[in-house]
């Protein structure tokens, strides 16, 4: 299942979103997120929360959606080259996992410490916090992830969904949600059609019609597809890595739909947009 953009969308929602995805951490202060790479060894962090205006520590976060043996030096690698560029602040890591099964074994003192890494499994605590908080729209947006019999997750997915919508929180953290739980229901259900999902849901807006729909999973004629194809490439690659030059985007422009197909699969393992699409050298 697809995991690094909807949960950077999900991070940027607000420090409530931060909280429900560490177990607990809540932010002490106003907090800046955003995704950013590192220059010289060129890592990108999935996303970091700074400090605005205090002196609270700086969080390094990494969402793990499979098994990696070198997840948490990979983090440690990008806590310590964080930390080299701003030493005058307090950086943490923070580690988070779908699965306890998928911890890594090395470091084996990551086991046993909080500092300077927190690992976080959400099954662990997810389930049991989709019962305690059942009207926070933060819990339930994870329900596609940790309900694992689909029957059930059938069964609450119109719950689930007015539980984001009908939720007193802004506009834009709604949003932010409700793109989230698309991608997530769309991945979870890929056996069905867009109207069985929208069913399912029984929201009022055609899936169709909106964002997570259109980004990756729009139907249509030839010529439309690939205009929806790549218009939804050059906004997902915006999100990752910042505004685009413009041979990025006369490349994406003239390619073919399996090109664009292509760099839509790849996007969320790109570690840069050279990376992902070539340089500007290769015009």
């Amino acid at each position: 299942m697809k995991t690094d953009h909807p949960i950077y969308l999900f991070l940027a929602a607000g420090p409530e979103a931060f909280r429900v995805l560490t177990g607990g951490c809540e932010l002490d202060g106003a907090y800046r997120f955003a995704s950013i790479t590192i220059k010289g060894l060129e890592r990108r962090l999935d996303g970091i929360l700074e400090p605005e205006g205090h002196s609270g520590p700086a969080y390094v976060v990494e969402f793990q959606g499979q098994h990696a043996a070198g997840a948490w030096y990979n983090l440690l690698t990008k806590v310590g080259l964080y930390g080299e560029q701003h030493p005058e602040r307090e950086v943490l890591g923070v580690g988070v996992l779908l699965r306890e099964r998928d911890r890594p074994d090395y470091p084996s003192w990551a086991r046993h410490t909080d500092i300077p890494l927190r690992i976080v499994p959400l099954d662990r605590f997810l389930p049991e916090w989709l019962e305690r908080e059942p009207e926070n729209p933060f819990v339930a947006v994870f329900a596609p992830l940790v309900i694992e019999d689909e029957a059930e997750l059938r069964a609450c997915a119109a719950t689930v969904w007015r539980r984001v919508q009908d939720a007193q929180i802004a506009p834009e953290s709604r949003a932010l949600l409700s793109q989230v739980l698309e991608f997530w229901f769309i991945e979870r259900f890929r056996d069905l059609s867009a109207k069985e999902i929208w069913a399912m849901l029984n929201a009022l807006t055609p899936l169709e019609e909106t964002r997570a729909y259109q980004s990756i999973f729009a139907e249509g004629k030839t010529e439309g597809k690939a205009e929806g194809k790549s218009d939804a490439l050059e906004r997902l690659l915006a999100h990752r890595f910042g505004p685009l030059p413009g041979w990025a985007s006369t490349r994406i422009a003239a390619a073919s739909i399996d090109q664009l197909d292509a760099w839509l699969d790849g996007i969320f393992d790109a570690e840069s947009l050279e990376a992902l699409i070539g340089s500007q050298t290769q015009c």
